[in-house]
C-alpha cells in the first residue's frame, strides 16, 4: 500500500469502524509488516536474554516495552499476529515444552496495548490503564486458570497456592512498569512521528498532579504487596527446587552428620541423607529441611553418584532403603541447628 494512499486518522478511542478498518489496513502495508516482524525479533529477543531481578521470582523484561511500541505502531490485528509468532519462536528458543494455551496471554497482552494506544493521542492516564488491564485480565485472571489447566495436565494435579503470589507480584510491578513505560513512549513518539509510522505530532507526555497523586498511591499499594508477597514467595517455594548438582550434593551430605548427632538408630549402618524441600523465611536466616533418610544396601559404594539424588530418584534407587523423616531447622549464617524432629 502507498504512503499517500494511506489513512492517517487518530481515534477517540477503538470503537468506531474506520479505527477497526485502518488496523485491518495494516495487513496489507509492507513497511509495517517489515516493523512488525522487527518487533517480534526484539521481544523474542529481550524475554530471552534480558531480565532486570528485582527480588526473588521477581524481575521486569523490556520485552513489555517492545510489545508497547509495535502495538502503538501497526494496532491489535497484526499485533494480535505478531504475538502468535514471538510466543511460539520464544518458545523453541528456550527449548521449553509448548503449551498452546499461554499463546492466549500474549495475544491478549498485545491487542490491549493495541486498543489503548494505536492511532490515539497516548496520555499518562492512557498507559496508567492499560497497564492495569494486562495486570488484571491477563496476568491475573486469564494466565492463572491456564496455569492450573497446565499444571493438571502436566504433572496430575493443582496448586490453587502458588497463585496467589502472582496477584501481589503484579499489584508490585504494575506502578513501576506504568512509570516506565510512560517515560519510553514520551521518547520514542517523536522518533516514530518523524519516521511516519506513528501520526500524532503533538506526542509528548507529561503527568498532571492528579496522575502523580495517582502513581504515588500505587507505589505505595505496590510496596505494601512486595511485603505480602515476599513471605508467601518463601513460605510457598522450595530452594531445594533451583538446587544445581553441586548445590544438591553439599545439602544432601551436609544432612548426614546432623542426623547422626540427633540419635544413635543409625550408628552401625551406612546412610544417606536427601533434602526432600527447603523453605527459607523472609528476613530471617533460617531455613527449615524435609529430609528423607536412607539405610545403603552393603556393598555399595556412598558417591557423588548417589549424594546427587533429588526426591524422586532417591526414592527409586534400589540401593537404598528409606527408614526415616527428619525436619531440620537450621541457621544457615552460624549453621546452627535450631530444632530436630524424626519420624
Amino acid at each position: 500500500m502507498s504512503r499517500n494512499k494511506k489513512s492517517t486518522a487518530l481515534y477517540p478511542h477503538p470503537f468506531c469502524a474506520g479505527y477497526w478498518r485502518d488496523a485491518l489496513a495494516e495487513l496489507k502495508d509492507t513497511k509495517m509488516l517489515v516493523f512488525a516482524a522487527l518487533i517480534v525479533a526484539l521481544r523474542v529477543a529481550l524475554k530471552t536474554i534480558i531480565r532486570i531481578p528485582l527480588g526473588p521470582s521477581l524481575d521486569i523484561t523490556p520485552a513489555f516495552m517492545a510489545n508497547a511500541l509495535g502495538a502503538m505502531v501497526y494496532g491489535p490485528v497484526v499485533g494480535a499476529l505478531g504475538a502468535v509468532v514471538s510466543d511460539v519462536l520464544g518458545v523453541l528458543l528456550r527449548g521449553d515444552t509448548y503449551f498452546l494455551p499461554y499463546v492466549l496471554t500474549e495475544i491478549s497482552g498485545s491487542v490491549i496495548f493495541g486498543l489503548f494506544f494505536y492511532r490515539q493521542k497516548i496520555t499518562p492516564t492512557r498507559v496508567i490503564l492499560s497497564r492495569f488491564s494486562i495486570c488484571l485480565f491477563v496476568n491475573i485472571l486469564l494466565q492463572t486458570p491456564i496455569d492450573m489447566l497446565f499444571q493438571y495436565v502436566t504433572y496430575g494435579y493443582n496448586n490453587v497456592v502458588i497463585t496467589i503470589p502472582r496477584i501481589f507480584k503484579n499489584l508490585f510491578m504494575f506502578p513501576l512498569e506504568s512509570v516506565v513505560l510512560t517515560v519510553f513512549l514520551s521518547a520514542i513518539q517523536p522518533i516514530t512521528y518523524r519516521m511516519k509510522l506513528t501520526y500524532n505530532a503533538d506526542a509528548k507526555l507529561s503527568f498532571n498532579k492528579k496522575q502523580i497523586a495517582l502513581l504515588a498511591v500505587l507505589v505505595l499499594v505496590g510496596v505494601a504487596s512486595i511485603f505480602a508477597y515476599l513471605p508467601m514467595h518463601y513460605g510457598n517455594t522450595s530452594l531445594s527446587a533451583s538446587y544445581s548438582t553441586e548445590q544438591r550434593i553439599e545439602a544432601n551430605r551436609s544432612m548426614d552428620p546432623i542426623i547422626h548427632d540427633k540419635t544413635d538408630d543409625w550408628d552401625d549402618v551406612t546412610t544417606m541423607t536427601c533434602v526432600e524441600s527447603a523453605y527459607g523465611k523472609f528476613l530471617s536466616d533460617e531455613v527449615t529441611y524435609n529430609v528423607a533418610v536412607y539405610t545403603v544396601a552393603e556393598g555399595v559404594e556412598l558417591d557423588d553418584s548417589i549424594w546427587k539424588l533429588s526426591k524422586s530418584k532417591a526414592a527409586a534407587h534400589e540401593s537404598l532403603t528409606r527408614v526415616a523423616t527428619a525436619t531440620v531447622v537450621v541457621n544457615e549464617k552460624t549453621g546452627e541447628v535450631i530444632s530436630f524432629v524424626i519420624e
